[in-house]
């Protein structure tokens, strides 16, 4: 018989992970394994990075959950590598090889493609996505090896670089470094810039390099997280609020904290803004967001006392407790 494994006792945590996401695996069990290691009761991500892609990828603990749309919206900045002269059936390395041409591109060329797919663009979404379609995934039909039709989507693409390199003398790629509105599918891009140069291309290499106002440089990787001690995990997380730093921030004070976090509107001179950052005064605490609309500010996305709780108890330094320190010192010997 085999010894059944002992429960990993859940906790309350509450913050963002930025994890350097590495390469081959997917990004739910990328975040399974950072929930385990931090013991976390509640986590969740924010959109996902194909098993072949690398890099930010945040993930959202505890009450920060309540706030994972604002990085599903966000902004994403890429550095991918496509393969000119060939395609394949999934737009990347590990699809069949469908078609060859050779390649012959001139700098005049990457400028004029660089061009063309700066701003808004259509796209139409591969066959190998998570889209659905009359309830399933396109993945799914693809697999099954149907084609169903897909209407294109207008994607903003807010910065582009393309250069040539040669990596033999039978194989030529292109760097591609784009900053592009949500929805983007990088495959998909360098796939049109392929056949907008006349030889068609698949994608060979992927790294999200920022989403948001986060980038690659604040990232801790799973390996190092995973070297870590239990407090050491907990420090590298960011706070909530974090994410809700581009918002106007509204303080309010020990009444009307009581009477917003019930779901109450409070009634101020503040101009009209949506969204805010909610903050009682004192002690400072993050209460959630809202909108302000003719002097009213109105509830949005809210913490539970529990949360608010937890969080601060969280924030507390604990080496303040003495036994803590012990504990810790004589698992670690």
């Amino acid at each position: 018989m085999h010894a059944r494994q002992a429960r990993i006792a859940r906790r309350p945590v509450h913050g963002v992970l930025l994890l350097d996401k590495p390469l081959g695996l997917s990004s739910n069990n990328a975040l399974q394994k950072a929930k385990w290691l931090l013991q976390a009761e509640k986590a969740g991500h924010t959109g996902t990075l194909d098993p072949l892609a690398t890099g930010v990828l945040p993930l959202c603990f505890g009450a920060a959950t309540k706030f994972s749309q604002l990085q599903l919206d966000a902004d994403k900045t890429y550095e991918a590598v496509a393969r000119l002269g060939v395609k394949t059936s999934t737009g990347d390395a590990e699809g069949v090889v469908t078609d060859t041409r050779p390649v012959r591109v001139t700098d005049a060329d990457l400028a004029a493609v660089t061009q063309r797919f700066t701003g808004v663009i259509l796209q139409t979404p591969p066959m190998y996505s998570a889209l659905k379609k009359d309830g399933r995934a396109l993945y799914d039909y693809a697999r099954a090896g149907l084609e169903v039709e897909r209407a294109p989507r207008s994607v903003t693409i807010y910065e582009l670089n393309v250069a040539q390199s040669q990596v033999s003398i039978e194989e030529f790629t292109i760097k591609i470094v784009v900053k592009c509105s949500k929805g983007t599918y990088i495959r998909t891009l360098a796939e049109d810039i392929g056949e907008a140069l006349g030889c068609g291309a698949h994608l060979v290499a992927l790294r999200r390099i920022a989403t948001g106002r986060f980038d690659v440089s604040q990232c801790v990787s799973l390996s190092a997280l995973e070297a870590m001690t239990p407090q050491q995990r907990l420090a590298v997380l960011l706070p909530v609020d974090l994410m809700l730093n581009q918002h106007a921030a509204v303080t309010l004070d020990a009444e009307n904290t009581g009477r917003f976090l019930s779901g109450m509107r409070r009634r101020g001179h503040w101009p009209d803004a949506d969204p805010v950052v909610v903050y009682a005064d004192v002690p400072p605490t993050l209460l959630g967001t809202g909108h302000i609309k003719a002097g009213e500010l109105i509830p949005g996305r809210l913490l539970s006392p529990i949360d608010i709780r937890q969080m601060a108890e969280q924030a507390m330094p604990r080496a303040a407790d003495p036994k803590i320190e012990i504990n810790e010192k004589v698992n670690h010997e």
